[in-house]
């Protein structure tokens, strides 16, 4: 009851294979890895543009610190 046999297998193959000819199949599974492969380009390039982001905010912050210092220095001199 809780599996399949190898009849209910051959059955659920003959009709994927009806409803989707032969070409569809290599078709269908050629889209799937394009889209695979899209989607990992995109993750990569969000990592990357955040690095980017974190290092550009970085470099703002310290370049904040020593523009307050500068302007210490000024007003205590």
């Amino acid at each position: 009851m809780g599996s399949f046999s190898i009849w209910h297998w051959l059955i659920v193959l003959a009709v994927v294979l009806l409803l989707f000819g032969r070409g569809k199949i290599p078709e269908l599974m050629g889209d799937v890895a394009k889209g695979i492969k899209s989607f990992k380009k995109g993750m990569s390039d969000e990592e990357s543009e955040a690095k980017t982001a974190e290092r550009r905010s970085l470099d703002a912050h310290d370049g904040d610190v020593v523009s307050r210092d500068v302007k210490t220095e000024k007003t205590v001199g």
